[in-house]
């Protein structure tokens, strides 16, 4: 039977319109613009901690390290440009070097090595032990060398028999304007890590910030 060119033409026609009508992706609509994927998310990072030591005797230096193990915190070493040694740190001789400088709220020691990227941290743990009652002038060098402007610092200390208090409450000052000062706890010699540990894992530091 012969088919009219009407009725072929019709057919191509329709056939036509079904193929432009079919998707171009397999059968799979686009995703409308809601349905995209979230991008440019803002991503946090964690907050970089450092924590800053002077060690006379090797006491300071261990819970320091203690310290910064359980916080994942890089350590850094206030060492004197010129080391402390027994007969300066006698505190039964008026003219020892640690008597005169402790007698002196204006005395500065000088420190061997500036800290390189001190800028990039956001928390500072400041270990030091406590000379007569207070911390060592060479931790007020350290202080004023910096600007801890948007950090926070906490300090901790080492001691017989002192408490950090009357020592935290003259460091604060020599931090400058716009730092979060935490307060800071004594630690006798010998203390643990698990100690150590525990006390930095209950520290109120801040949130992490957006990167």
């Amino acid at each position: 039977m012969k088919r009219s060119p009407f009725l072929l033409t019709l057919v191509l026609a329709l056939c036509c319109l079904a193929g432009c009508g079919a998707p171009a992706n397999g059968g799979r609509s686009d995703p409308s613009p809601s349905q995209s994927a979230p991008t440019g998310e803002s991503e946090e990072r964690p907050q970089r901690v450092l924590v800053a030591y002077f060690s006379a005797t090797g006491n300071t230096e261990t819970l320091a390290r203690y310290a910064a193990q359980a916080l994942g915190a890089d350590l850094y070493e206030i060492e004197p440009e010129i080391p402390y040694t027994a007969d300066d740190l006698n505190e039964s001789d008026n003219g020892s070097r640690a008597s005169v400088e402790m007698g002196d709220a204006a005395a500065r020691p000088a420190i061997a090595a500036r800290m390189e990227g001190m800028e990039g941290y956001d928390i500072v743990l400041l270990g030091y032990p406590i000379w007569w009652g207070q911390a060592p002038r060479i931790v007020s060098t350290f202080l004023e060398s910096y600007d801890f402007g948007g950090k926070t610092v906490v300090p901790f200390c080492t001691s017989g028999s002192s408490d950090i208090g009357s020592s935290a409450e003259q460091l604060h000052p020599l931090c400058g304007e716009g730092v979060t000062w935490l307060t800071g706890r004594r630690f006798a010699g010998g203390t643990s890590y698990e100690e150590m540990a525990q006390w930095v894992g209950g520290l109120e530091l801040p949130p992490r910030a957006e990167q």
